[in-house]
């Protein structure tokens, strides 16, 4: 069994910046890649960044790209998610979902994964 812990949310004002944290324990012998998503009230979930385990291959939401960054580090079974120019929009419960295994799909998608986190509110004021 998989259980990710998600840490690092808060308030913070506009163009500052914070970072995400998200640790895989429990079962570590079996991953492929970490995403975060977001939701806002009212809004659909969506896909904000993604990483693979092996190469390290990161993706972005369109809506992020340029500002936000995701790295790992292996060795901590641990995803960083490192979000700079924060704007009022950006404002979201933040989930982190892991893949364990490889299989046909993309990873901008909730149904790529199959674990997730219990989220973390990012508050940006204007």
């Amino acid at each position: 069994q998989v259980q990710l812990v998600e840490s690092g949310g808060g308030l913070v004002q506009a163009g500052g910046s914070l970072r995400l944290s998200c640790a895989q324990a429990g079962r570590t012998d079996s991953r492929y890649a970490m995403g975060w998503f977001r939701q806002s009230p009212g809004k659909e979930r969506e896909f904000v960044a993604a990483i693979r385990w092996s190469d390290g291959n990161t993706y972005y939401g369109n809506s992020v790209k340029g500002r936000f960054a995701i790295s790992r580090d292996n060795a901590k079974n641990t995803v960083y998610l490192q979000m700079n120019s924060l704007r009022p929009e950006d404002s979201a419960v933040y989930y982190c979902a892991a893949r364990l295994t490889s299989r046909s799909g993309g990873l901008y998608t909730e149904l790529s994964y199959d674990s997730w986190g219990q989220g973390t509110q990012v508050t940006v004021s204007s």
